[in-house]
């Protein structure tokens, strides 16, 4: 794995009954630059931090021990249970975001991403299937890592499932929620839109508009079926 720079973020407590890992929170910084990203990660007025960051170059950042609890995803929940921050490792991607000049995640990025995924796996046991988005725990306010971020890339190398293809079913709004709620995500009944947009922006990038299509359903259908 490629060499990890240290910078300490004094951003970070202890895990509840000091558990262990078990998902993995994928973001983007949204902001101009990976120096501006890294001094507010680090800056402990921002109360804001993550495990790692990664630049557009590769360069791999470890800013707080595995061990505890970074402060990445705020107001969250996946699988039924709030506060991800919990029980997960936090990466953040650099990328300006949505404000800043959205584009593409470079290669070498997407290279560092997928070789710290393989060690941070091994190292706590953590399935495919809980390697998430930010916008996956915090649909009702997040959008990251957004649209333009590969997750065939990281299925294809093992980390999660991709639906390269899926039949198209007949909406049916119960049984969706029903199956969105079994691959993990929550807030179904505070805003519905917001939770398809969310798995969309993951799942059918091409179209976000939060309506539960024949296409969408199909998606959710493919991707519970694997959860």
């Amino acid at each position: 794995m490629a060499l990890i720079q240290e910078r300490s973020s004094p951003n970070h407590d202890a895990r509840p009954d000091e558990r262990d890992p078990d998902l993995i929170v994928l973001h983007y910084t949204g902001m101009r630059s990976a120096a501006d990203a890294l001094e507010r990660l680090c800056d402990p007025e921002a109360r804001v931090s993550a495990h790692y960051c990664i630049e557009e170059d590769g360069t791999l950042w470890r800013l707080v021990p595995e061990h505890r609890r970074a402060w990445h995803a705020g107001l969250s929940c996946w699988q039924g249970q709030s506060g991800v921050n919990d029980r997960s490792l936090g990466i953040e991607l650099v990328n300006p975001g949505h404000e800043w000049g959205y584009r593409p995640f470079p290669p070498a990025q997407m290279a560092a991403l997928l070789e710290l995924l393989a060690v941070l796996r091994v190292r706590w046991r953590i399935p495919g299937s809980a390697i998430v988005g930010h916008s996956d725990v915090a649909p009702l306010r997040k959008e990251d890592p957004g649209e333009l971020f590969s997750w065939a890339t990281l299925a294809a190398a093992g980390h999660g499932f991709w639906p390269s293809w899926a039949l198209e079913l007949e909406p049916d709004e119960e049984q969706a929620k029903a199956a969105l709620g079994r691959i993990g995500y929550g807030y179904l009944e505070e805003d519905f839109p917001a939770v398809l947009r969310a798995f969309q922006r993951r799942y059918r990038p091409h179209r976000i508009d939060g309506l539960l299509d024949a296409e969408t359903m199909g998606l959710i259908a493919a991707v519970a079926d694997r959860s």
